[in-house]
């Protein structure tokens, strides 16, 4: 769903680069989980809690680095497909494939 878009995909853990990769690995993700152990990222970005565990909210980033939106209400169930929509929404282009090119003669 998303490979089908001119995006880079990838997830920040306030949890140590180990427990990331298990983790990855136990739910076959195909993106990288960042290690932000020290949580500066998690300060930096606003989503330390007050009760030092991170909120879950995922950032689009544009190509020259300035944040394009934050959505702040994660549905884990359908999550992928939200990132999908926004994506389109936001005018992210797609990644041309064979049949797409077929189609657009």
């Amino acid at each position: 769903m998303l490979r089908g878009f001119k995006a880079q995909c990838f997830g920040v853990s306030v949890d140590t680069a180990e427990t990331n990769r298990q983790f990855a690995k136990s739910l076959g993700l195909d993106y990288p989980i960042l290690s932000d152990s020290d949580k500066r990222v998690a300060r930096s970005y606003g989503v330390l809690s007050a009760t030092g565990f991170p909120h879950r909210w995922t950032f689009y980033i544009g190509k020259d680095g300035r944040i394009l939106d934050v959505d702040k209400n994660v549905r884990p169930n359908s999550h992928g497909s939200d990132i999908a929509k926004r994506l389109a929404v936001l005018g992210v282009s797609r990644v041309e494939t064979e049949s797409s090119r077929r189609t657009d003669k």
